[in-house]
């Protein structure tokens, strides 16, 4: 029997899509990673009887990254990023292992149905896949297709059943589009930030920003809202007049006029056509109209549409509104919620998501639709891709809640309302004259209320019906007066102004709006305020500024939106991918040595905002140079300076900082400082010279004394290092000597702390190794009132990993923080404490008494 693999995007999609094809007759267990499961059941394929095989990936299997020397930043020049660098596909997340996975799972197979989302970046994805699990399966015979693809567009029985049975081939181009995409990315966006940040960092201490970050699409989207910013900076209010009448009706009520000139800027001009109004005693009817007009129902729903109504209405930011979006596809609640289209096809059955609601007691208006014969909806924009955003299935705040509830509850109060009816209103328009001015009134009543049963928000407003009255009728005048008012400044763009706006200049795709929004946010360049308005930071604002000074269109939206055209053109295969690719980084290329050229007209902005590093922070330690102070400079990134040197000293972030006892390093005498991630966290101490030009080859830019393999230092990982991670297989677990009488013990790659001996009164590593694991034992003093030890006894040398003492002191938790710091990407080389040693490659850890204590990880 042959064999078919199918992979879908993520677990729940592998599953849910399963469960409908095999109908619900399957059997699962986890995949080697741990993370993916893999569902299998027998059926029929290509008219045949196989051995099915379901599983997932995580979204992308591979990523785009520079080699080897080019990701050093200290080391190559930003401008040879854009030709010269070479670049390679690796894992996206190497911890999932998930090519090993695939290549597993994949052996021996005869097929593969590819069931990735139905975009670009999904079809990308399948060729991801391709390349791991081709060479492994069975050999085609001949010209025999044995790659498939699903597309789809929910996850609802008759979309997969249907899928199943019209299998199509992968896009190569939407693939290709996708690398193009990402390869321009990384080379322009690299290039640009490695030289700003290190030219800024370099020169000012109070940036805030830990990456003075440059982006193909997030420097327009910054543009944008430094744009509005200037306008509301550059805004001079203007003084103008109206005139406001009121006349009093038949029925003892009044109405108020509005003027047919609306307003002058002249307050002689206005007082004039005061003064001539004013003794006028009566109004007189010149004019009465009635119009029944339509308020259109709403198109479609696309993701731009969501995504302006979820920030707008819903206070949910972009980012985290796609993302719940796609939860409630994953779980069947609605369509693929990433779509340019408007327009559903004459073949979308809309009755079907329409019957789903007909219970629901949210919705009453669903049943008589159903009775009464639904409208067709509007018809919108065809991008090609996939229907609009349809509610699939019936849910219940109780069953999804929050945030979740309220985004699905939109999704299908706007579906019902495109297949209901317009509103319908009258409205009634009474012209009046009062001496020689002429004054409006107008009133609208509703007629049928249509799709705003639905959608509440958008009604007609309830208004005062207007008196019947005829051609040449007189009302007496209340009052007319004057009013002063000034014309007001354009406030902040909002998160949904700004998706317009994006859209409107094709600035990104519906699927990365919010991750460009979400990344101003993220780099300090603007700050999200009340009613999700978008108020640039002063960095944000020199920036744009700073471009504009040298070149405009690296902040105008024309050049990206060109770049788009042209992505979108290789999609279709009408643009050659390598050409595209090359023109573009060409012309980029071209700029950013302008930009290096031109740089001192942004300093310029930048010294005005801004202040210099010698001028920033507070002394902290000695440099091991000069013997003087540095400044530590708390604002992002934190980091140490030497003004008399004039050397700077990147820090751990995420944390703080303090003196650790005015002890020295013994290699260059720099002061050394104790990094902390909280009370419950982990701390080491750390050199600063060291860590930013380490000393042994086994060690890494940017790690701290508990790596160090300095072998007499007391400091180092020779004199406190205990023995291999529990968790990790390259991290080794440090014994914390600034903890007491909290002691900890904590890996020096991962996140891993184990919290022991709580009221020791010393703790030290000792010189002797364990006979069984080879790990340093522990010296633990304990004071006499509170000590856990049988007897008297005060003192008690032991293994924490085979003392059946010490496993009852060991409470093992992951740190509140992990920077990326500690985690390294493989063992560190020479022999230290804590390792194997060398020469021994049979030593190990015994797995019956490191279980007993990850017995206690929570």
């Amino acid at each position: 029997m042959k064999t078919v693999l199918m992979v879908a995007e993520k677990p729940s999609l592998a599953q849910s899509i399963a469960r409908i094809l095999s109908r619900g007759n399957m059997s699962s267990h986890k995949g080697l990673n741990g993370t993916c499961s893999v569902h299998e059941y027998t059926g029929t394929f290509a008219g045949q009887p196989v051995h099915f095989k379901m599983t997932s990936v995580c979204g992308h299997v591979m990523t785009l990254d520079f080699l080897g020397k080019y990701n050093k930043w200290d080391k190559v020049d930003p401008a040879e990023l854009f030709s010269q660098a070479p670049t390679e596909k690796k894992e996206a997340n190497p911890k999932l292992n998930m090519v090993k996975f695939l290549q597993v799972e994949g052996k021996g197979c005869d097929y593969i149905v590819l069931w990735l989302d139905c975009d670009k970046e999904g079809e990308n994805i399948c060729f991801e896949v391709l390349d791991a699990v081709l060479p492994v399966m069975n050999q085609a015979h001949g010209s025999e297709k044995t790659v498939f693809r699903a597309r789809f567009s929910s996850i609802t029985d008759t979309d997969i059943c249907n899928a199943m049975a019209h299998l199509g081939e992968p896009d190569h181009n939407e693939a290709l589009s996708v690398d193009a995409r990402q390869e321009l990315d990384l080379r322009i966006g690299c290039a640009f930030t490695r030289f700003q940040t290190k030219y800024f960092q370099g020169k000012y201490g109070d940036l805030d920003s830990s990456l003075i970050s440059f982006g193909p699409c997030q420097t327009p989207t910054l543009g944008f809202c430094v744009e509005r910013h200037d306008k509301i900076q550059s805004f001079k209010p203007e003084t103008y007049w109206v005139l406001q009448a009121k006349v009093n009706t038949d029925q003892d009520r009044s109405l108020l006029l509005d003027w047919d000139r609306v307003r002058v800027f002249d307050r002689e001009i206005a007082q004039m056509f005061l003064n001539m109004t004013k003794p006028e005693k009566e109004a007189q009817v010149e004019a009465t109209s009635k119009k029944e007009k339509t308020k259109q129902r709403p198109l479609a729903l696309n993701t731009v549409e969501m995504l302006r109504v979820a920030s707008s209405a819903l206070g949910m930011g972009p980012q985290h509104a796609m993302q719940t979006a796609e939860r409630l596809y994953t779980q069947g609640y609605i369509s693929y919620p990433r779509t340019e289209t408007t327009h559903y096809p004459e073949s979308f059955d809309l009755k079907g998501p329409l019957r789903q609601q007909a219970n629901h007691p949210y919705w009453d208006t669903v049943k008589q639709l159903l009775a009464e014969g639904i409208n067709r909806p509007r018809k919108g924009h065809d991008a090609g891709d996939h229907p609009p955003i349809t509610p699939m299935r019936s849910a219940t705040e109780a069953e999804l809640g929050g945030e979740a509830w309220r985004l699905y509850e939109y999704i299908t109060r706007h579906f019902i309302a495109t297949v209901s009816h317009d509103c319908r209103y009258l409205q009634s328009t009474i012209s009046f004259r009062i001496g020689p001015e002429r004054f409006t009134c107008t009133g609208k009543t509703v007629i049928s209320p249509g799709f705003t049963e639905i959608m509440p928000w958008q009604s007609v407003p309830l208004e005062e019906s207007l008196p019947t009255c005829q051609k040449g009728d007189t009302f007496a005048v209340g009052e007319v007066k004057m009013l002063e008012k000034q014309t007001s400044p354009p406030d902040y763009l909002t998160e949904a102004e700004l998706i317009t706006l994006m859209e409107k200049h094709g600035i990104g795709t519906d699927a990365s709006i919010p991750v460009h929004i979400n990344n101003i946010c993220q780099r300090n360049y603007v700050v999200v305020e009340s009613g999700r308005r978008l108020k640039p930071t002063n960095l944000g604002i020199v920036l744009v500024h700073g471009y504009y000074k040298i070149d405009a269109e690296l902040v105008l939206p024309t050049i990206r939106s060109a770049v788009e055209k042209q992505l979108n053109l290789i999609a279709q295969g009408k643009a050659d991918y390598r050409q595209v690719l090359g023109h573009t980084l060409d012309i980029f290329k071209r700029k950013f040595h302008y930009f290096v050229d031109s740089i001192a007209g942004m300093d310029e902005l930048m010294e005005v905002s801004f202040s210099p590093l010698a001028a920033t922070g507070k002394p902290l330690s000695r440099c091991g140079k000069c013997h003087r102070f540095m400044k530590y400079i708390q604002a992002k990134p934190s980091r140490l300076h030497c003004s008399h040197c004039d050397e700077t000293y990147t820090l751990p972030q995420n944390g703080t900082i303090k003196l650790y006892k005015e002890l020295r390093c013994p290699l260059d005498d720099f002061e050394l400082v104790l990094w902390s991630s909280g009370s419950r966290g982990k701390s080491y101490p750390l050199c600063p010279y060291c860590s930013n030009h380490p000393p042994f080859r086994d060690m890494k830019k940017g790690t701290g004394c508990n790596e160090c393999t300095h072998p007499t230092c007391q400091h180092s990982l020779n004199m406190l290092g205990i023995g291999q991670c529990v968790e990790c297989e390259s991290g080794v677990l440090v014994l914390d000597p600034t903890s007491g009488p909290k002691w900890r013990v904590a890996c020096n790659r991962c996140n891993v702390v184990a919290h022991c001996f709580e009221n020791a009164h010393r703790v030290r590593v000792s010189s002797d190794t364990c006979s069984t694991c080879e790990a340093a034992l522990l010296d633990v003093d304990f004071n006499k009132a509170k000590s856990p030890l049988p007897g008297d006894a005060t003192q008690h040398i032991g293994c924490v990993f085979c003392d059946p003492i010490f496993q009852e002191l060991v409470e093992l938790k992951h740190a509140a923080s992990c920077h990326p710091m500690h985690r390294g990407p493989g063992r560190r080389q020479g022999r230290g404490r804590g390792r194997r040693p060398a020469g021994k490659p049979g030593a190990r850890r015994p797995k019956d008494k490191m279980s007993a204590l990850a017995a206690y990880f929570v």
